[in-house]
């Protein structure tokens, strides 16, 4: 196995199948999403840009989607912490997937690499 896929594979469930299921999920949105390993955790790249990751916190163990160009979202649900360009949207891995949150989300952030204020 890659690290890639090492990375979601050592994951205990329910994590795993969250993770993986938002993997699936950040894919099908556009066909110009593609997975990458950058700084030792799963990046999705739009048009070879990085556009969001997959992580786990450190002290919970919750996932989370980091959303790259988050500072230029404003959504409730999102978390700026003490990052100055990225936020964080949680994810409960033992409820469903926020599916609708997620894609709206997702699209906004895309909104900036489809209409080129993300140089691509």
């Amino acid at each position: 196995m890659n690290n890639l896929d090492n990375y979601y594979f050592a994951k205990k469930e329910p994590t795993r199948a969250t993770l993986l299921a938002l993997r699936e999920f950040i894919l099908a949105l556009d066909k110009n999403i593609s997975p990458a390993w950058k700084y030792g955790m799963p990046f999705f790249c739009y048009k070879g840009k990085m556009f969001c990751y997959l992580w786990t916190d450190k002290k919970t163990q919750e996932p989370y989607i980091g959303i790259v160009e988050g500072n230029r979202i404003n959504h409730p649900v999102l978390e700026q912490g003490k990052r100055s360009r990225m936020k964080i949207f949680r994810i409960n891995p033992s409820q469903d997937l926020p599916t609708e949150t997620i894609e709206l989300i997702l699209n906004q952030a895309l909104y900036f690499y489809r209409n080129g204020l993300i140089k691509i």
